[in-house]
Parts: C-alpha cells; structure tokens; sequence
C-alpha cells in the first residue's frame, strides 16, 4: 500500500508541474501521470477499479465546497438554467446518441438506451476543476456548463432507478444485483423517503450544525474541526449511498445550506486539501484505466466513436446555447467544456454490466471512449484558450464611426466599474454622456442593460471626431490600462486643446505622469475608499467622529500636496527616496499637532448640564 501511495504521489510530483509550466493545466498532468504508471506503460499499478470508486470521492468533496461558494438565493437565481438548459441537454444528448447506437451501431434498444443515458452525462470533476484554473467559472459560459453539470448529478438517480427495467436478467436477479436500503420498497415510499431525507440534511445544516461547530471551536482543536469537517460530508455521503441516491448531490446541498454560517472559511480551508489530493487521484486513475490493447486493436473504431461523441453533444451545447442567449463569444467554450463523457458513466457502466445490459465486450468499448474524451477535453479547451489570445492580438473590429453618438458635453473613454460610477453621476446631472469601451464582452454586458456604450479603441483620432472631442466639453479617461491611458490624454491634449480632462491614475506612478504631462484633475482608484476605510477604522479604536474624519482629511490634503512635491523628483531615486522620508515626517508632525490642538480645544469646552 505505501509503495502504491508512493507511485501516485511521484508521478503527480512529476508530471503536474511540468504540465502546468507547459500551459496544459494540472488535469491532464495527472492524466498524463495515471498513462505512464498504468498497465499499458510503465506497469507500475495494477487494476484501478477500486482505487477508482475510492477516488470518486473527491468529486463528492468538490461540489461540497461549491456548494459552500453558492448561497441558496444564488441558487435560487439559476432555478431556470438548471431545470431548462440542464435538461434539455441531458434528453436531447441521449435521444441524438441512443439514436445513433440503435440505429448505426445495430445495438439493442436496451443497450443504445443505457449507452445514450451515461454518455449525455458530462464531467463535474474536469469541467469544474479546468474552468477554475482557468477563471472562467465566473463567466456567462462557467455558469452555464454549472447548472448543466447539477442537472446531470440530479439525473443520476432516476437513471439509476431506470436500469433494472432495462436488464435481460429476470427480474428478481436484476432486484440484487443494485441493492440499496429501499430498493424493493415502493415508489412512493422511495420518494417520501428520499425527500425527507433531503429534507433532515437542510434542516440540521441550518439549525443543528451551528451549535456543533461553535462548541467544537471553542475547544481550539483545529484537528477536531477538520476531523468534524470530513465526518460532516462522509456521513451525508453515505447516507445519501445507502438510499441509492448521489453522494455528491447530498453534499452539495449541505454546502449550500452552510454558505450562510460563520464557519464556512474555516470548513473550506479544512476540506480543501483533502478535495484536491482525493481529485487528483481520481484524475489518475482515469489515465491508468485506459485500454492501449484494445485502443490498438480498435484503432479507426475507437476514434470515430470519440469524435462522434464529442460532436454530437458538442452541437447540441452550441444550439442550447444560442436558444438560452448565452454570450455569443462564449457558446464554443460552453460547447467544448461539456461534450465529454463523465466519471458518472463508470458507475453506470459498472450497473449495466451488473445488469447484463452491456455485454464485457461493449462494456469496455465505452469506457475506454468515456475516458479518451476525458482526455481530450483539457487539450480541446487549451486550444481554445490559445485561440482567444490569438483573436485579442488581432486588430479588432470596432463600431462603424457613422453609427457613433456624437456628444456635446461629456465623453467617457472605459466604461467599467469606475467610469460607469462617473457616467452615472453626471447623467442624473443631465449631461449628455457619449461611452466609449475597448472591451467585447464588457459592451455586450453592458447593452443588455439597455446601456448605449460604442466599441472602439479612444486612443485612434478618427473615434474621438466621432464622438464630439471637437465639441465636447470634457474627456473622463476612465480606463486602468495606464499606456492606453497616457496615449489617450497625449492624443486629447495634441488635437483638442479646449477639452478639459479628468483622469482615472491607476497608481501612484500613472498619478506623476499624469502631473508632468500637465494633468491636474485626477484621481488614484484606491486613494478615496481607502481613507474612507481607514477614518471607519479610526472609529473602531476608540476615536470620535470630528476627530477621525479630521485625521482623514488632513491626510488627504497632505499626500495630494506631497504628490505635486514628489512628482518633480520622481525618477531620481536618491533625491526621492529623501523627499518621501521629510514628506512622512511632515505628516506625522502635522498629524500630531493636530491631536494637540483638539485635546486643547475639548478640554475647554463646559460639560453639557
């Protein structure tokens, strides 16, 4: 065992970093690893069938933690995209591939049923883990492949319960070979209980955890909170196993219910390292499981058949995609994430060969397409990658200059969340406000608000007569690239001598090039709010209002001033490195004597009656 323990730990010590320094992600290291220690390289494991089932329980980890990330009002928010756009993909994907297997390949209607159910099934553990590196998540896309992947979790239990039905065994042979607690109980009694089970595990997360978790911690054990943590998701694993139902489903839920409790951080910090040691060994083994043999042997077969999959289920992503709107320059990302074979269809291969549904021979065909389109998914998904970083390099397409609102008081070039906080104020001011963005999907974002935002680099002269520079009377330079920026206000200052800018500095650096080229309206991003923070905190220590906000606005005057002082220095380390220190102590002084002065003053002052 401890020799086994070494093989997988050396080989992902090997093979993860390098495939990380190489842009591939970590999942396909740890595939890459699992295909060189397994039977068909190097030799070094064995059979990873149980190892496998073992491993699968990082997947169950991996969307507790999601569910810890995603508060029941957010998922409240996707209710539509997980019932609509999940199963619609789940009954298209089966009914295109049964299709297929009945029909092309000759398969029983039985076996084309069960092969069309587990291949519509997609990946949770490579698509979640692959977006998450890659920080699409987040994205309209991100979101979209999540609400799929739940609904697919949620399938895997009616389709559990639809294999039996589709056995040649008798039926009582059928009964045993899937046990679980209720099996031969009927219907309606699998469904009361399956609720109320549902039901006990989102009320002890809201109303019995809390309670636990504080007498826990206030033992100051961390190793007994992490030793609560994983008994908290192995029980509701095994008890969601034990009524035939998905582990991983339970777990999720429970994550959801606990979003909203004070010690999610500290469960997300104890669980986390478990979830990903457990997730790369589930990677692994998904590379050691595949066949070479019968890879060889099956050449041509075995290809087509993993093309097929994945283009089938691939144009159907791309048409569920342009039916629920998800974003245009995203609906290939949504395509590729999902239109892989999942790790779900090794337990319903494992059933259907139980089941005599799948023959060995079928059996293994499938897996082995299952985890090649595994393993191709991180290779189709860094393509892509590649592909928008080769499309960002090429000279965009912007907004024809004819169709350019032409504005007479205002332009603002950069309409993200620091000019759009401008834009907004100076039109409930009534100016007239022509927007201007270099980013694609920033525009589209921001014209399904019903926001009239032009796409455009503001850096070209012709984009800027467009919109009115020659009329205008004021240019917001709003964006935080600082040499696209500089660029702007050069241009502005060049062709438009009468137009009054107003800068947004990135930093403190951005903020002297800003004073040497003559700019004096502008303000760093992070300089306002952070004083503000700091005044609030002065506050909490103990410090009076007048007295806090005093301190803040000192401050503020003091590093403006220091800024134009600094500015002319700025570049002569020596000569600044001097002025920072007397700017500093200047401070400190002014600061001081200000303390005094009000200490003075509120001594003074009678005591109200």
């Amino acid at each position: 065992m401890l020799l086994l323990a070494l093989i997988y730990l050396g080989a992902a010590l090997i093979a993860v970093p390098v495939a990380k320094r190489l842009g591939f992600g970590s999942v396909l290291g740890y595939l890459v690893a699992g295909i060189l220690i397994g039977p068909y390289a190097f030799s070094l494991v064995g059979d990873q069938t149980e190892i496998m089932h073992f491993a699968e329980f990082g997947v169950v980890m991996m969307l507790f933690l999601i569910g810890l990330e995603l508060q029941p009002s957010r998922l409240w928010q996707l209710r539509h995209s997980i019932i609509g756009l999940g199963g619609l993909q789940v009954t298209l994907s089966t009914l295109a591939l049964f299709s297929v297997c009945y029909f092309a390949l000759n398969l029983a209607w039985q076996s084309a049923l069960s092969i069309g159910l587990m291949l519509a099934l997609s990946s949770t553990a490579i698509v979640i883990q692959s977006l998450k590196e890659k920080g699409w998540l987040k994205l309209d896309a991100g979101q979209s492949s999540f609400s799929v992947l739940l609904f697919q979790d949620i399938a895997v239990i009616p389709i559990l319960a639809l294999l039996p039905l589709l056995s040649f065994m008798p039926a009582s042979a059928a009964e045993g070979a899937h046990q679980s607690l209720i099996y031969d109980w009927p219907a309606m009694g699998k469904v009361g209980i399956s609720v109320a089970i549902i039901g006990a595990i989102i009320l002890a997360g809201k109303y019995v955890s809390a309670p636990i978790f504080r007498y826990i911690a206030q033992t100051h054990m961390r190793e007994i909170f992490t030793v609560f943590a994983l008994f908290l998701v192995i029980a509701i694993a095994l008890l969601m196993q034990s009524i035939g139902l998905s582990p991983a489903l339970g777990t999720f839920l429970a994550g959801v219910v606990l979003a909203e409790s004070e010690f999610r951080h500290e469960l997300e910090a104890d669980i986390e390292p478990f979830k990903g040691l457990l997730l790369g060994l589930f990677f692994v083994t998904v590379g050691a499981s595949i066949n070479f043999s019968l890879l060889i042997d099956n050449s041509v077969l075995v290809l087509m058949l993993v093309f097929a999959l994945i283009a089938i289920k691939g144009l159907i992503l791309i048409a569920l995609a342009y039916v629920f709107s998800i974003n245009k320059r995203q609906r290939l990302l949504f395509a590729i994430a999902l239109a892989q074979g999942g790790e779900f269809a090794f337990v319903l291969l494992s059933v259907s060969r139980e089941l005599r549904i799948l023959s060995t021979e079928h059996a293994n065909l499938v897996t082995l397409v299952v985890a090649l389109s595994m393993v191709i998914t991180p290779l189709l998904l860094m393509l892509y990658d590649h592909s928008q970083k080769f499309r960002k390099s090429v000279q965009p397409r912007y907004d024809d200059l004819n169709d350019i609102h032409e504005s007479k008081h205002v332009i603002i070039a950069g309409y993200g969340r620091f000019g759009q906080v401008i834009g907004r104020l100076l039109k409930a001011q009534g100016y007239e406000v022509s927007v201007l963005d270099h980013s694609p999907t920033q525009i589209d974002l921001l014209r399904k608000f019903g926001i009239k935002v032009f796409y455009g680099d503001a850096a070209r002269k012709e984009l800027l007569d467009a919109a009115g520079a020659n009329s205008a009377q004021l240019l917001v330079v709003a964006i935080d690239d600082v040499d696209k920026s500089t660029a702007i206000v050069e241009l502005a200052k060049k062709h438009y001598p009468h137009l009054q800018l107003s800068v947004r500095a990135r930093d403190r650096r951005h903020a002297y090039q800003l004073i040497r080229m003559g700019i004096s309206t502008f303000n760093r991003e992070t300089f306002d709010s952070a004083i503000t923070l700091a005044v609030d905190s002065l506050k909490l220590l103990g410090h009076d209002d007048r007295n806090a906000a005093r301190a803040g606005e000192l401050f503020r005057a003091h590093d403006i001033e220091s800024m134009k002082v600094l500015a002319d220095v700025w570049g002569d380390d020596k000569s600044y490195g001097v002025a920072v220190k007397q700017r500093m102590e200047d401070l400190t002084q002014v600061l001081a004597q200000d303390s005094q002065a009000s200490g003075k003053l509120s001594s003074s002052e009678p005591d109200e009656k």
